[in-house]
């Protein structure tokens, strides 16, 4: 099957392309997500504006308080062969899920920006970017919106992103060098079934003192588990949280999806405490 037609725009530069966004338009970044689309015709964009060609959006830079902010169309694979300060240690489970994602030709074509644009419930992004606090850039030609990426991330394929609005940032506001990805595939490349996403910090005696935890696979977006988080943080091991910990959308194979759910978060939250000691001391991971 062949797209719906379209008229097509490669604007200069990011104004120019914020002005030519107008209802019925699509931003083409990676073309990872959106093209598939295209060719079931599950969506018929009235024009499509490639904006691949906008490399001031193509940056991983980092703030003097430790922040980190991700341009919309850095490749996952810029993030994944990243080898300079700006990700560092404090950052490394950035490449952890970057290396997670599809195979090798979409990640060096796919955005992060286009990624969470897109929404997709089970992706990567999304479950880091909630996991650690992530808050997206949003800019349309009327000025600029920051949301928080538990908020603009709002169902299944579904976003806060408006009318007119172009994805442009992803801000990761603090370090957290204790923390790990995990997921479950049918095979290598695929979305995950379940994934989970944790971050701790330890006290003096190596019991939790904070945790984040998040989850994908168990409803229609990535959720952060408060339940888990505190009871990690009031002495519960890891392969023994409660129950409520684990809300889901009671699905046919909801009872397996949990399962694997209790089984990730544990081994997420494992890897994170074993990554904590050698970050003891390290000035990056500050």
């Amino acid at each position: 099957m062949r797209p719906a037609p379209f008229s097509y725009a490669r604007p200069p530069d990011l104004d120019t392309a914020l002005r030519l966004l107008q209802p019925g338009s699509r931003v083409l970044a990676g073309g990872q997500s959106l093209l598939p689309q295209l060719n079931r015709r599950r969506t018929a964009p009235a024009t499509l504006i490639d904006v691949s060609g906008l490399a001031g959006l193509r940056y991983v830079r980092r703030d003097p308080l430790g922040a980190l902010s991700i341009g919309a169309l850095a490749r996952h694979a810029d993030i994944e062969r990243h080898t300079g300060p700006a990700i560092g240690s404090g950052y490394g489970v950035l490449r952890e899920a970057a290396a997670l994602i599809g195979h090798l030709p979409v990640r060096v074509r796919g955005t992060i920006g286009g990624s969470l644009a897109h929404g997709d419930p089970t992706a990567e992004w999304g479950l880091v970017a909630v996991g650690l606090d992530a808050q997206v850039t949003l800019r349309s030609a009327g000025g600029t919106r920051v949301v928080p990426a538990v908020e603009f991330l709002t169902g299944a394929f579904r976003t806060d992103l408006r009318p007119g609005e172009m994805l442009t940032e992803v801000r990761f506001p603090r370090p957290a060098p204790a923390a790990a990805v995990v997921e479950h595939a049918p095979q290598a490349g695929h979305f995950p079934v379940v994934a989970a996403f944790a971050a701790v910090d330890l006290a003096a005696d190596g019991s939790v003192r904070a945790a984040r935890v998040a989850v994908s696979g168990l409803g229609d977006r990535p959720r952060r588990l408060g339940v888990a988080e505190q009871a990690l943080a009031g002495g519960a091991p890891a392969d023994r949280l409660p129950p409520d910990a684990f809300p889901a959308d009671g699905g046919e194979d909801t009872g397996y999806r949990l399962d694997v759910a209790r089984a990730l978060v544990a081994r997420a939250v494992r890897t994170a405490i074993e990554r904590a000691w050698p970050a003891e001391g390290d000035d990056d991971a500050a």
